[in-house]
């Protein structure tokens, strides 16, 4: 049994398939693990509390991971000997997201693109058709993912709060969530992943596209993530396209082709979610 995994900071899905890329199980869903956000304790109790997962443990021969988090090689080295632990008999790999988004959005193994990822957190890279190259370091939710769930979470509340929206949008959004101070905080400062916390909120700006306001918090989003990160690779800009990976991404395709435009780089294609490629990818390589 071969598991493709893709893990944002939410969410982590798992498909389990033989050799011949052939689905042996139902798509398996546990909460992200992001191995620069929770600590070794929490992923194994993840892993633990997933029934699928254990009652395979010992059947499964090979892992290819792809998550958010595991950028930088202590997180990741961490996560790959907590997977290596849980499925004994598995060759592991672990290897960031940018690299699921890359083989799912390019259109020949080669192809050279600027390839972005607009989740639960946000990241841009260059693939030359070999490598992957990165020219900014992410330094996490917190002061950076812009354009992510958790950006417009926040800018959202912001807004709320600072008496920016306007009122129909403001009493719409004061209907659906719970925005009491104190249990705001006692979410982004008392409990763990804030980040998935503030991301739910952007599900509200996907479902009020029809709003001016709305539009134009994608649009100034989107906006600076192309300045701060896609037009890192101005030259590269001028002879490849940029892909699009992740939720985000893929509900605000026609205000990123918007903003394309205004700012000059060449929109390629969008994918929800990656793992359906990442199969493909795998099983033709295992062979």
């Amino acid at each position: 049994m071969i598991l493709v995994v893709d893990s944002g900071s939410t969410k982590c899905d798992w498909i389990a398939v033989d050799k011949n890329g052939n689905q042996l199980l139902e798509k398996i869903r546990t909460k992200g693990l992001n191995p620069a956000i929770l600590s070794e304790k929490k992923i194994k109790k993840i892993l633990k509390n997933s029934p699928a997962l254990k009652d395979n443990q010992e059947v499964v021969t090979h892992v290819f991971f792809y998550g958010a988090g595991c950028g930088t090689e202590k997180p990741r080295l961490m996560l790959k000997v907590i997977l290596q632990e849980f499925f004994p008999n598995a060759d592991v790999l672990v290897d960031e997201d940018t690299m699921a988004a890359v083989y799912a959005t390019i259109n020949n193994p080669t192809e050279a693109a600027v390839v972005c990822i607009l989740g639960t957190g946000s990241n841009c890279s260059y693939f030359d058709g070999n490598k992957l190259h990165q020219r900014v370091k992410s330094l996490g939710y917190s002061i950076m993912d812009d354009a992510s769930g958790n950006y417009y979470g926040k800018e959202l509340l912001r807004d709320y709060y600072y008496n920016h929206m306007p009122e129909d949008i403001r009493i719409a959004f004061a209907d659906k969530f719970n925005l009491e101070a104190d249990y705001i905080k006692y979410n982004l400062y008392k409990q763990p992943n804030p980040n998935a916390y503030l991301a739910q909120f952007a599900e509200f700006m996907i479902l009020n596209k029809d709003s001016k306001y709305i539009v134009e918090l994608i649009k100034s989003g989107i906006r600076r993530f192309a300045k701060n990160m896609i037009l890192q690779y101005k030259e590269e800009l001028k002879t490849v396209p940029v892909h699009f990976a992740g939720s985000i991404a893929f509900f605000c395709q026609k205000e990123i082709k918007a903003v394309a435009e205004e700012l000059n780089f060449k929109v390629g294609n969008f994918e929800r979610r990656p793992i359906e490629g990442l199969v493909a990818f795998h099983t033709n390589n295992i062979k």
